[in-house]
């Protein structure tokens, strides 16, 4: 009863942050085991400085790439958990004062396996049908024999079973600890009152105690707005900068899946304030606050964690790239020494800005229908 599979499917966020992941972390995985097993064949000098700079590059795409979304994963199931227990927690108190245990409720939280289950099989399978294309530019760029593609069990079991068994215990564990709370607690329910700020100043707007309640309520979401700007930036300015070191297709997948798991991350977070902090839009909807004002308190609090995020993300993409070049193909002839994209960081930083604000704008627009009466009548 405590959570079923209606609800676990409305948390697919996790499964196509997962998808991203195990999609690019499954091509260069298989070709990096193929390319492992034709290394005997490899008799030139030249190419077997570049299989060792390709072998490197796709432990490092595989551990930034996946580690990377891996962690944002686990911090988001542990926000849906978190929140699925606040907003359920009448229904969850009763039950522990029926004599329900805490790990029999928490059993059931194991269903967030399937997210990831459904999330992890799809790249894979995606990857599967991509990967012969996939071998073939990898072959022709970096003058390797003909590797063809070959199934490692292996690979199945690293990034479907493993994550889905992984993911299915932390839901448990974590689900376990949160229902520690006292019953009385949880049938008194979660306010979501918005605190007043206690700092040294006083004289404080009530709009400007209102955003900052709302960020020190929802910290999580700080973290996923700057993870998303993080990842826009670095994998937006890695992409363009890599097309003297990798060939194109790496560059246009690095692009693509950091742009995909940007706008989940962002896109979710920003929803998810605006929802948990309807009550509170009702009522300054109600006691007469301009449209924009509203929008500047609930959402604007956001707006330097996102930038924060990018300029981190621009120094980190730099950082990591001089190190590939000078570490990965510092035995290799020709390679041009890397210097930072300041045409790359103008053009990213510019369809950023476009694509938080519409983000913020298309959220805006919701604030506009949440009604006092409606809120009510829920």
């Amino acid at each position: 009863m405590i959570i079923g599979l209606k609800n676990s499917i409305k948390f697919i966020g996790i499964s196509i942050i997962l998808f991203c992941a195990v999609f690019i972390c499954t091509l260069f995985m298989n070709y990096s085991m193929d390319l492992s097993l034709a290394e005997a064949r490899i008799t030139d000098e030249m190419s077997k400085i570049m299989l060792d700079a390709q072998l490197m590059t796709s432990k490092v795409v595989c551990g930034v790439s996946g580690g990377c979304m891996l962690a944002t994963s686990v911090v988001l199931l542990c926000f849906y958990i978190k929140n699925y227990i606040d907003n359920h927690g009448k229904e969850l108190g009763i039950l522990k004062a029926l004599g329900f245990s805490g790990f029999r409720l928490a059993k059931d939280f194991s269903v967030f396996g399937l997210n990831v289950f459904i999330g992890t099989a799809a790249g894979y399978a995606a990857a599967f049908c991509f990967m012969s294309k996939f071998y073939e530019v990898q072959n022709a760029e970096h003058l390797f024999p003909d590797i063809d593609v070959c199934f490692h069990p292996s690979v199945p079991v690293c990034l479907v079973l493993a994550p889905t068994v992984f993911f299915s215990v932390v839901s448990v564990f974590y689900s376990f600890v949160r229902l520690k709370t006292p019953v009385i607690t949880l049938l008194k329910g979660k306010q979501g009152k918005i605190k007043r700020y206690n700092g040294k100043k006083d004289n404080l707007t009530f709009m400007d105690e209102v955003k900052r309640g709302i960020i020190r309520q929802r910290i999580s979401l700080v973290i996923f707005v700057f993870l998303s700007a993080f990842s826009y930036s670095s994998t937006m300015q890695m992409s363009f900068s890599m097309k003297e070191y990798a060939d194109i297709m790496m560059s246009v997948l690095m692009a693509a899946i950091g742009i995909l798991f940007s706008c989940i991350t962002l896109f979710l977070a920003v929803s998810s304030v605006v929802k948990f902090n309807s009550v509170n839009i009702s009522l300054m909807n109600a006691f007469g606050y301009p449209y924009h004002s509203c929008s500047k308190a609930v959402l604007g609090g956001y707006r330097p964690f996102a930038y924060i995020g990018f300029a981190v993300g621009t120094g980190y993409q730099y950082g990591l790239l001089k190190l590939m070049v000078n570490v990965v193909f510092g035995n290799v002839d020709d390679i041009a020494e890397f210097h930072f994209n300041f045409k790359a960081f103008v053009i990213t930083i510019v369809t950023f800005v476009v694509f938080y604000e519409a983000v913020m704008l298309f959220c805006s627009e919701k604030i506009k229908h949440i009604s006092l009466k409606k809120i009510m009548a829920d």
